[in-house]
């Protein structure tokens, strides 16, 4: 590296220069409170983004909506901020890339998702959890490797519209 640039060098990520600020993100799950591995995940990513003058961005990962702890993000700032980590991005503070919060991003994911549909490059499910568990636990029980067997992939293009028209 040339003297006065800074670079961090992340698996098969590009070398940021100087002209680059780096954007490092600290994604939290709030289905519990802040345990030691996750505030030292932050700690480094602070550290990071003080060294290379970038930002620190938190984004709360809230997609096990079931398993929430209600005050597990409020407990997690007054964390942070006791620590000394501050963010630059995140719920309610300069959200400027919003939002911040994976629940409240479903219309971008569908709008991405939907593009995918129309290309060709996913397609529905509409298989239920139990199918699925049973599947999942039947191929563990042939020590066999859990996964997906395209079922729905089969579906022709009527089957699916009738399943969408029926709330499926």
């Amino acid at each position: 590296m040339a003297s006065g640039e800074a670079g961090f060098h992340g698996a098969g990520k590009k070398q940021c220069m100087s002209k680059d600020k780096i954007r490092v993100r600290f994604a939290p799950s709030p289905t519990g409170y802040l345990h030691i591995g996750n505030l030292r995940n932050a700690f480094f990513n602070y550290l990071i983004t003080e060294k290379y003058q970038g930002d620190l961005i938190l984004r709360i990962e809230d997609a096990d909506q079931k398993r929430e702890v209600q005050d597990a993000v409020p407990k997690l700032l007054d964390i942070m901020k006791w620590c000394g980590i501050e963010f630059n991005e995140g719920p309610g503070i300069n959200e400027k890339f919003g939002p911040y919060v994976q629940s409240e991003r479903l219309d971008i994911y569908k709008k991405h998702a939907d593009e995918l549909i129309q290309e060709g490059k996913a397609y529905y499910c509409f298989c239920s959890s139990e199918r699925l568990e049973k599947m999942r636990a039947d191929q563990q029980a042939a020590k066999q490797a859990p996964r997906y067997d395209r079922l729905c992939r089969k579906l022709s293009k009527k089957e699916i519209q009738q399943k969408l028209d029926a709330g499926e």
